[in-house]
């Protein structure tokens, strides 16, 4: 099937948005606008930069070959919003990468086949009066952190032991920062 993808940033390797050399998408548009929101220009349901789901996986696979990168980040904005965010994940695992997924939902309320086509889900909204400051790219205390597969468990410690803050600034036609909550 052919599905186009409303995106709004696209780091090509990152080492800040989960363990490994990742390549991190941020999806346009979110219905959840949780208060004190870490991207709230995201949240606009507006037009990005439309691609196909050929051109993405394409994007991704080159990310691959020039730097090595291990997984795929997906984040937003809400990425469950995406139509065919299914098929995106099941190509990038056919590419053998691994796939992180933020979402301001419940894992319970997102389909089986798509939780079952992506590595850790990082679920339920960010919670302003909860900010989290143990565990790391999580943004609040309610948020959980739920090994899908066993891909990422040997990375566990990543996501629990306090490490030192970490932004990547990135300039293309807008600057964007990315990583840490400082």
């Amino acid at each position: 099937m052919s599905y186009n993808f409303n995106i709004a940033f696209i780091n090509l390797c990152t080492e800040a948005e989960g363990p490994g050399k990742r390549i991190s998408i941020w999806f346009q548009g979110c219905d959840i606008n949780c208060a004190g929101c870490c991207n709230p220009e995201l949240q606009e349901f507006k037009l990005a930069h439309i691609l196909s789901l050929k051109d993405l996986v394409s994007i991704i696979s080159d990310a691959k070959e020039k730097f090595g990168i291990e997984g795929v980040t997906f984040l937003g904005g809400e990425p469950t919003l995406q139509i065919g965010l299914q098929d995106l994940s099941n190509a990038v695992q056919k590419m053998g990468l691994g796939v992180i997924l933020f979402t301001g939902r419940i894992v319970e309320e997102l389909s089986k086949e798509l939780v079952d086509a992506v590595d850790i889900v990082i679920d339920g909204k960010f919670e302003e009066k909860n900010v989290e400051t143990e565990r790391n790219l999580i943004g609040s205390r309610n948020q959980r952190l739920l090994f899908v597969t066993d891909r990422y468990k040997k990375n566990e410690d990543w996501f629990l032991i306090p490490r030192p803050k970490r932004i990547e600034v990135n300039f293309s036609e807008d600057l964007f920062i990315s990583g840490d909550n400082l």
